[in-house]
């Protein structure tokens, strides 16, 4: 496991760069301001359960490819819908083509494909691309269909 590995997020309050670690509990706060951060990781075969299924936060998984033209819009859309959803979700990202053994498992037959994961548990998935606001919208549905089957 490389639990060292970080990311760097400029907060949207304040501006300050704040580095967060791909693999955490809880929720990244800036260590300026304390308001959230949007968190958004790459990761592959090697580190996705200790970076996604393992989260403590309901995560985003864009598996997309470096060729697909649908894939690079609805990046920025994603990214987008994490910034406003930061402290609630992890957008995960994982490039289709590199990891094989999780394109199996989510029975990937076209990208992009979009899945929410609540503790490693696909609770949603879409095909394509999508505006943010329509990609939020399907996000929060999702968030809040599953929110009677999670304790405490």
């Amino acid at each position: 496991m490389n639990t060292s590995r970080t990311t760097t997020v400029t907060c949207p309050n304040c501006g300050r760069g704040n580095r967060i670690p791909v693999a955490a509990e809880g929720r990244p706060r800036c260590g300026h301001c304390k308001q959230p951060l949007s968190w958004v990781v790459d990761a592959g075969d090697d580190d996705f359960a200790e970076v996604a299924d393992n989260a403590t936060v309901p995560v985003i998984v864009d598996l997309w490819a470096t060729w697909c033209g649908p894939c690079r819009m609805v990046s920025p859309a994603l990214e987008q819908v994490a910034r406003d959803l930061a402290g609630r979700i992890k957008l995960v990202k994982v490039d289709v083509d590199m990891n094989p053994q999780l394109s199996r498992r989510f029975e990937v037959q076209a990208v992009p494909t979009l899945l929410v994961l609540d503790k490693g548990e696909t609770v949603g998935r879409q095909a394509g691309a999508a505006p943010a606001h329509v990609l939020r919208a399907w996000v929060e549905q999702t968030m809040a269909g599953r929110q009677p089957t999670v304790g405490g």
